[in-house]
Parts: C-alpha cells; sequence; structure tokens
C-alpha cells in the first residue's frame, strides 16, 4: 500500500468530521454495552477539543493513498509537566489515532506512529500519552509494540 503521510494543523479541523465519527463507530463495535452519543453530539464534542489541541504545536497526520483518506493521527502537545510522573515540561498527547478497515495490516498505523514520533522529535518532545478503549486490543498492541506501556486504567459507572 502506497500511504503519504500529510500535516495539517487547526484550519482543517472540519476535514476531520468523518473520520472521527468513524472512530466513534469503531469506538461502538469494539466496546459495545456502553450507551455512546449520536454522532453530531459527538462531533461537536470533539470538533471544540480538536480545536484546542490544535493550537500551538498540536497537528494532525493524514494518511492518503491516491485521493482517499485511510487514517490519521490527531495530536495535542502540552505545555505542562505531569502531575504524577516525572516528565518533560512538554508532552505530547495522542487523543486520535484511526485506520479505516481497508488500511488495517498493511502498515498505516505503523506509518502514522512514525510520523507522529518525527514531528514530535522536530519539536524537541520525547514523553508521549496515548489512550486506547480498553477492549481494544489490536491498537494496544500496536501500541506495546512502540514502547507504550499501561500507565493508567480508568473505571467507568455512568448512570445517564
Amino acid at each position: 500500500m502506497g500511504v503519504e503521510i500529510v500535516k495539517v494543523g487547526p484550519e482543517a479541523v472540519d476535514d476531520l468530521r468523518e473520520l472521527w465519527l468513524e472512530l466513534h463507530h469503531h469506538h461502538q463495535r469494539v466496546q459495545p454495552g456502553w450507551r455512546y452519543k449520536d454522532d453530531e453530539a459527538s462531533w461537536l464534542a470533539r470538533r471544540a477539543e480538536y480545536g484546542g489541541w490544535l493550537d500551538g504545536d498540536g497537528f494532525a497526520l493524514l494518511a492518503r493513498e491516491g485521493d482517499k483518506t485511510v487514517g490519521y493521527a490527531l495530536v495535542e502537545v502540552r505545555t505542562d509537566p505531569d502531575d504524577t510522573w516525572v516528565s518533560a515540561d512538554r508532552i505530547a498527547h495522542i487523543h486520535s489515532l484511526l485506520v479505516r478497515p481497508e488500511g488495517r495490516g498493511h502498515g498505516v498505523g505503523t506509518s502514522l506512529l512514525d510520523a507522529v514520533d518525527t514531528e514530535l522529535a522536530a519539536l524537541g518532545v520525547k514523553d508521549v500519552w496515548i489512550d486506547a478503549l480498553a477492549a481494544n486490543t489490536d491498537a494496544i498492541t500496536l501500541y506495546e509494540r512502540r514502547g507504550f506501556r499501561p500507565a493508567v486504567l480508568y473505571l467507568a459507572r455512568l448512570t445517564t
């Protein structure tokens, strides 16, 4: 698969809607049994977050094959150290990483993470967080191969 990675910033936030909704639907398939927000409410909340995360040194990377986007990553760069662990003053948080089904198993996720690492190295950022749903074992396996290890386990009791 010939994938090109393209960096975009806040000007492209509305272009991420379809990708976010695909990730939102993926979450529902991977971890059923929860009540998920409808697409529009989910996008409005995520769009607002993306706007803030893309401010400053934050960035999004699109994985493109020809004219089709087969994946993306969205990264926030924070300028405050972690409150628990010893870390640098600048920390990256990969808030979203999606590879569409047709791109899975072809190295697209690895290419995106390689490009994230390259961008962060250019910014001098070494410490990185990434989230995964507890049931998303494929993503967790990929992240662990990249040197990530479990740090926090969130448990939820949602009543609404």
